[in-house]
């Protein structure tokens, strides 16, 4: 009588997340979600994002066009993909009235919900915008939605610093309070993987945060 156990695979998905590159046109005014160009003549740095890349990846970006941008210029250095997704519950957060407005005179406007590493705490929601903890939802949705769709594949997401803190809120089991402090540099890259199993924990691992390849 065979009394082992079967073999069963749990495949990893990798989620691979790249936060957009600079924008430059906005004049030292918050932009949030506002359809603003990046500024992508950084031939150095696509590269480099490239060749650490995964080829054949499910590549996905949101609907804002400097994630756009940034997936494309990396295509064109040379990492070989399919069509991308678009995914507009990983665009940046909505501030509403806020946008446009110059930072300096946001700490003022936000009074008394204010935040040290973000523009407002995550539960205020700013005239005709949302809130953060609104933006962990979508958020979540997206990534919750593709990795059922896509086990064991490596996804490459780009996409804007709220977004990409909440990802990592997401994969600890973070409240958003928690999240706002996450370090998220333009054209970074934030890997984590999410691995199904026995054991006691989280199915999610975080390999690298806020990676700047060279």
């Amino acid at each position: 009588m065979n009394n082992k156990l079967p073999i069963t695979k749990f495949p990893v998905t990798r989620w691979w997340w790249i936060r957009h590159a600079p924008v430059t046109s906005n004049q030292g005014r918050l932009y949030g979600n506002s359809d603003m160009p990046a500024e992508i003549d950084s031939p150095k740095e696509f590269s480099a994002l490239a060749r650490l890349l995964p080829e054949n990846a499910i590549c996905v970006h949101s609907s804002l066009q400097r994630s756009k941008q940034t997936l494309d210029a990396i295509v064109g250095a040379g990492l070989s993909s399919p069509d991308p997704l678009v995914e507009p519950g990983l665009s940046e957060q909505n501030f509403g009235d806020w946008q446009g407005q110059p930072y300096a005179d946001i700490p003022a406007l936000a009074a008394p919900h204010h935040h040290r590493f973000w523009f407002t705490t995550v539960d205020h929601c700013p005239p005709g915008g949302e809130s953060y903890i609104d933006l962990t939802h979508r958020v979540a949705g997206v990534i919750d939605r593709l990795t059922e769709a896509h086990p064991g594949r490596n996804i490459i997401a780009v996409a804007h610093g709220g977004p990409i803190r909440a990802a990592l809120g997401h994969a600890l089991g973070l409240p958003p309070s928690d999240c706002l402090g996450f370090e998220t540099e333009n054209l970074s890259i934030t890997r984590i993987d999410h691995e199904p199993g026995p054991g006691i924990g989280r199915e999610w691992r975080i390999r690298y945060t806020n990676l700047v390849p060279k």
